[in-house]
């Protein structure tokens, strides 16, 4: 085995200490007595016999990666074709051949980004093993993790072939929003770029794109909903689109001492890419995901406010309440891959919750109390998943303040949310919801040429996110029935991906 390492990182030299050069006065000729003085004796004998120490400590010392600080990046081939790039390393970083590729190990003193190639025509396997050695342990054993009542066990299991038709019919789908799903997932099929991204500022003659920069963010977000309707990156009408995205996935996380960090310049990214990394390796068993998807659950973790408990665009700031939505269903999607979630850092979700709830946790608000329709559906459904009753006292008069405000007609990020909430609840709320929700979305897909089967609104981030962005959102939103399993319901339905 080969390892190729890049060159150590600069020594830094610190320019904050005060350090003086005497000037030859009587203050200097007193430093150059005391030089010849005792003192000076003693301060050598101090020195060398603390040098000599250090470095016995040093020889017995054991050597390691760890040691110099280096953190390695297995990256195996699918076939001898494949190579490695760089995409977004430093300059200096070395080239590898694809006759260097089998069997190589890419050592880097921070992280390694990685990129495979194929021959045209061909699509790579995925191919991410973490580091050898694990940086730290995950935390508690899987007994000491938070149980809920909310189970999130099998919630997966109606996109199954056979499932999710099921789950139309039991849940209140038609024909029309099954429709609409699929010509939805063949316009966002129609913006993915040659290298298998994506980009909320899409091409090919559609009004609308958005000005949000984050190619992570929204090939991940245009992951979710072909993942949500049982479409893998192994099987389904979709494969190549999905391996692709996964693809460029895997090839953008950077690998750090926290985990996978990829962020593409905001946290919003990260819970994303989490969510589809740790869906996509629970509906296939690919070992080849499993190691990138508990890196980057790695990096949600340490990247959660320690103090407030929850997450905003840049580890360890104070949280606000949708970039924690997106992080919580990031952890919740690990647990359902089957990968341990610490349970201090479920209760400190549940802390931030309580600091930006208002009446009892019926609402909740961005960074304080003040309440907000969106913000109220995020912290009702996180409630949900953090353990709730379908009977709390709050939770009742949350969903019936949904109910009242009624489905937006220009605000996806609200519909998907409060879609969520109320179908995760049933009963009459739902059954009010739904059709009203189900059927204008259907009504306001596009047939216009190159934006046929795309939704644009402008309400929420839909004019940061542009088409591409609402299109996702509506089409998970449609979803709803199998995406996720309702999780105060005894439906249980048994099916393979």
């Amino acid at each position: 085995m080969r390892v190729i390492e890049l060159p150590p990182p600069p020594v830094l030299v610190r320019e904050d200490l005060d350090i003086t050069v005497p000037e030859h006065t009587a203050a200097g000729n007193r430093w150059i007595g005391w030089c010849s003085s005792r003192g000076m004796a003693s301060f050598l004998s101090s020195f060398l016999f603390h040098s000599a120490l250090i470095l016995g400590m040093a020889l017995w010392l054991p050597a390691s990666d760890a040691r110099s600080g280096r953190i390695a990046l297995v990256v195996v081939p699918a076939d001898d074709d494949a190579f490695i790039s760089s995409e977004v390393l430093p300059e200096a970083a070395p080239s590898i051949s694809a006759e260097q590729f089998a069997g190589d190990v890419v050592a880097d003193h921070a992280f390694t980004n990685v990129q495979v190639h194929a021959p045209a025509g061909e699509l790579p396997e995925l191919a991410y093993r973490q580091p050898a050695a694990a940086l730290n342990p995950l935390g508690p054993p899987a007994d000491y993790l938070l149980r809920t009542r909310a189970d999130v066990s099998g919630a997966l299991a109606g996109r199954g072939r056979t499932a999710r038709a099921e789950m139309v019919r039991l849940g209140g789908g038609t024909a029309e929003s099954e429709d609409a799903v699929e010509r939805g997932l063949r316009w966002i099929m129609a913006q993915q770029r040659p290298d298998g991204g994506f980009s909320f500022r899409h091409l090919r003659g559609a009004r609308n794109p958005g000005t949000e920069s984050s190619r992570t963010a929204a090939t991940a977000l245009c992951m979710l909903p072909y993942l949500g309707a049982g479409y893998t990156h192994q099987e389904g009408p979709y494969r190549d689109v999905v391996q692709r995205g996964m693809y460029y996935l895997v090839r953008s996380a950077r690998q750090t001492q926290h985990g996978a960090d990829l962020q593409n310049g905001t946290m919003y990214a990260q819970g994303l890419a989490t969510i589809a990394l740790c869906e996509a390796y629970a509906m296939t068993g690919d070992p080849a995901l499993k190691g990138l998807a508990e890196q980057a659950m790695r990096f949600v973790l340490f990247a959660q406010d320690p103090k407030g408990g929850g997450w905003r665009y840049t580890p360890g700031e104070p949280g606000d309440t949708t970039v924690t939505g997106w992080q919580l269903m990031a952890l919740k999607s690990a647990q359902m891959a089957g990968l341990s979630v610490p349970s201090p850092t479920l209760v400190g979700v549940r802390r931030f919750l309580d600091g930006v709830q208002s009446e009892y946790g019926a609402n909740y608000g961005y960074m304080d109390a003040k309440p907000g329709e969106t913000t109220t559906a995020i912290g009702l459904l996180c409630r949900m998943y953090t353990g709730w009753d379908r009977d709390h006292h709050a939770l009742r008069r949350g969903v019936e303040d949904l109910d009242q405000w009624g489905p937006s007609k220009d605000n996806m990020y609200l519909n998907y949310y409060a879609t969520q909430v109320l179908h995760h609840y049933g009963g009459e709320p739902w059954k009010r919801w739904n059709p009203v929700m189900r059927d204008y979305l259907v009504a306001t897909q596009s047939d216009d040429g190159h934006e046929a089967g795309s939704w644009h609104f402008s309400g929420g981030h839909g004019n940061v996110g542009g088409r591409l962005y609402n299109t996702a959102m509506a089409v998970m939103t449609l979803q709803v029935y199998y995406r996720y399993m309702p999780l105060y319901t005894d439906h249980a339905i048994t099916d393979t991906f």
